[in-house]
C-alpha cells in the first residue's frame, strides 16, 4: 500500500536526454568565452575567445591580459583562422611590446630599489617603534617598521611616503602651469586609476595619478599641462593641442615617451 502511495505522489521520472541531443545543443550554442591557443608567426599564442550576438566582424585586442579575440556568435573556424593568420605578425609584435612594458614586480625588502622622480632609491629598512615612517636620505629611502621582515609593512610605509611626496610635487607644478595657462582648477586630487595618468572634469577638478611620482619630472609636467589644458578645451581638438603646445612645445615627444611606461599595481 505504501509503495502504491509513493508512486501516486512522486513525479514521473524524466526521460533520459540523448547524448546526441546534448552534442547538437553545444554545437548550436558554443560557449560565450573560452581559452584557446594558435600558432602565429612561429609562436604558440594563448588567447581569450569571446563570442557576441552584437558583433558583425572579428576584432582583436591586446592589453596587459594578453590577446582577446571577439567574434560574431556564428563565426566559422575557417574565418577565425584566416583573420588570426593575417594579423599574426602584428599580434606577436604587440604582445612582445606589452611584455617589455610590464612593470617589474617590486620586492619590498632592505637593499631593493624603488623608482622616484625618474631615479632609483635604495630601500633601507630599519626596525623601530615608529612603525610606518619613511623619509629620504640622499639616494636612500629609510623605512622604519616595527616588523623589519614584514613586506606588507614596508610596502604600506613606502606608498604612504609616495603619496605624501606626490601631493607636494603636484601642487607645486599645478600652481606653476596654471599661471602660465591662465586657468584656475577648482581642486587637485590624487588618483589611483589603473589606466589613466590624469583626468579633468567639466567642473574643473583635476586628478593626477600618484604613481607619476615615480616618473621623470618632464613627464609629470606633461600630464599636468595636459589636464590643465582641458580647462580651456574639454576635448582633444586641434585647439586643445595648441594650448598644450603653448606651455610644452615638445609635447608630442613626451606623449610618446609616456606611453612606454605602464601603470603598476597599486
Amino acid at each position: 500500500m505504501l509503495k502504491r502511495l509513493r508512486n501516486l505522489v512522486s513525479p514521473p521520472a524524466a526521460p533520459a536526454r540523448s547524448t546526441s541531443g546534448v552534442s547538437r545543443l553545444l554545437r548550436n550554442h558554443p560557449p560565450a568565452v573560452e581559452q584557446r591557443a594558435a600558432l602565429l608567426a612561429g609562436k604558440n599564442i594563448s588567447y581569450t575567445l569571446k563570442r557576441s550576438t552584437r558583433r558583425r566582424s572579428i576584432g582583436l585586442r591586446i592589453d596587459d591580459r594578453g590577446l582577446t579575440v571577439c567574434v560574431p556568435i556564428r563565426a566559422s573556424e575557417k574565418w577565425l583562422h584566416s583573420v588570426l593568420q593575417e594579423k599574426a605578425d602584428w599580434v606577436v609584435e604587440k604582445l612582445d611590446g606589452w611584455q617589455t612594458r610590464k612593470p617589474v614586480e617590486m620586492r619590498w625588502a632592505d637593499g631593493e630599489t624603488i623608482p622616484y622622480i625618474g631615479e632609483l632609491l635604495t630601500l633601507r629598512v630599519i626596525r623601530s617603534l615608529f612603525d610606518g615612517h619613511a623619509h629620504r636620505h640622499g639616494s636612500e629611502l629609510r623605512v622604519f617598521v616595527a616588523n623589519g621582515d614584514g613586506a606588507a609593512h614596508i610596502e604600506q610605509a613606502v606608498k604612504y611616503w609616495y603619496r605624501r611626496e606626490a601631493e607636494q610635487l603636484f601642487a607645486e607644478r599645478v600652481v606653476h602651469y596654471a599661471r602660465l595657462l591662465e586657468v584656475a582648477p577648482r581642486a587637485i586630487k590624487l588618483s589611483a586609476a589603473k589606466t589613466q595618468w590624469g583626468s579633468c572634469t567639466a567642473h574643473g577638478s583635476v586628478r593626477l595619478n600618484w604613481q607619476l611620482i615615480k616618473l621623470p619630472p618632464r613627464l609629470t609636467d606633461y600630464v599636468v599641462i595636459h589636464e590643465l589644458a582641458h580647462l580651456c578645451e574639454m576635448n582633444h581638438s586641434a585647439a586643445f593641442w595648441r594650448v598644450v603646445e603653448s606651455a610644452c612645445p615638445d609635447y608630442a615627444r613626451l606623449r610618446k615617451e609616456l606611453k612606454a611606461f605602464s601603470l603598476g599595481a597599486e
